[in-house]
C-alpha cells in the first residue's frame, strides 16, 4: 500500500486550510477596519483619498471583504466562492497597483501583495468539493 499520495493529499488539505484561514482573517480584519473607520471618519479614509479614490469606497470594500471571507470559509456554494476569490484578486491587485501608481514606498505594497498571494494560493489549493463542477486545474 502506497501512503505517499495520501500524505500529499493530507499536506495539501492542511496547507489549503492554513492559507485560507489566514486569508479570511486578513480580509475580515481589514474589512472591519474599513467599515469602522468609514463610520469614524479617520484612518482608512486618508489612505483611500491619498490613492485618489472616493471615501464611499471604504465602506463598499469593507462589506465585500467580510462577505467574501465568509464565502470562502463556509461549505457549499462554489459559484459564490469563485466570485469571492475573483473579488479578492481584483481588490488586492488593484490596491497593489494603486500604491505603485502613486509611488508609495514598497512597505505600503506588502499587505496587498501578501493578501493577493494568499488569495491565489487558497484558490489553487482548494479541494474538489469547493470547486465548480467540471472545473479542474
Amino acid at each position: 500500500m502506497n501512503s505517499k499520495p495520501a500524505t500529499r493529499g493530507r499536506a495539501r488539505k492542511i496547507t489549503y486550510w492554513t492559507v485560507t484561514v489566514w486569508l479570511a482573517l486578513g480580509m475580515v480584519a481589514t474589512g472591519l477596519g474599513q467599515l469602522l473607520q468609514a463610520h469614524a471618519g479617520q484612518g482608512g479614509l486618508d489612505m483611500v483619498r491619498h490613492l485618489g479614490y472616493p471615501a464611499y469606497l471604504v465602506t463598499l470594500l469593507g462589506v465585500w471583504k467580510v462577505a467574501g471571507a465568509l464565502a470562502v470559509l463556509l461549505p457549499r456554494f462554489p459559484v459564490v466562492k469563485e466570485w469571492a476569490y475573483a473579488g479578492f484578486f481584483f481588490i488586492m491587485s488593484g490596491a497593489l497597483f494603486s500604491h505603485l501608481a502613486v509611488e508609495d514606498p514598497l512597505t505600503a505594497d506588502l499587505p496587498s501583495l501578501l493578501l493577493l498571494l494568499l488569495t491565489v494560493t487558497s484558490w489553487y489549493l482548494r479541494p474538489a468539493s469547493r470547486k465548480l463542477p467540471n472545473f479542474v486545474h
